[in-house]
């Protein structure tokens, strides 16, 4: 019986573990309800088993769950859950009609991000010194892959 109560508690307490590892992330239930498992299972072992008895308690339960870990890991349940859609989606590039230089009107405020138009073309832009306010003059001072940075020009 007492042999019983120390694989029973060691099997819950990996149980627990493996919950918190692969269920419950961040949340840290599994892993005080686990490591109370397993304690009261290993102590259980020493104070009725002896220290042969403990310490082969001791070393199963790490191996068992060496292995649980390691089965679950490589079972097809966890392919099942796992998220397996790839994003192909790409960040928008700058249209290669704005150039260094080209002035256009702020539409929003940049603060320090914003809209700005440049003809009949709306473009988000990034302001290089502060905030702008709406319907200011910007002239285009730098063009990289996915941002326009932009100064204020005073009349």
């Amino acid at each position: 019986m007492d042999i019983l109560f120390v694989v029973v508690f060691m099997l819950l307490g990996i149980v627990f573990f493996l919950l918190e590892i692969f269920f419950l992330p961040g949340v840290s239930f599994g892993v005080i309800i686990g490591t109370v498992f397993v304690g009261a299972s290993v102590w259980y072992a020493f104070s009725t088993l002896g220290t042969v008895g403990g310490v082969i308690a001791l070393v199963g339960g790490v191996v068992a769950m060496g292995f649980a870990i390691w089965g679950f890991i490589r079972s097809r349940m966890l392919e099942k859950m796992s998220l397996k859609s790839e994003i192909d989606a790409t960040v928008p590039s700058v249209s290669d009609a704005i150039k260094v230089g080209d002035r256009g009107v702020s539409v929003s405020r940049l603060a320090p991000i914003g809209n700005v138009r440049f003809g009949t073309q709306t473009f988000e832009a990034k302001s290089d010194s502060g905030f702008i306010d709406p319907a200011s003059t910007v002239e285009v001072v730098e063009v990289n892959k996915s941002e326009i940075i932009v100064k204020i020009v005073l009349n």
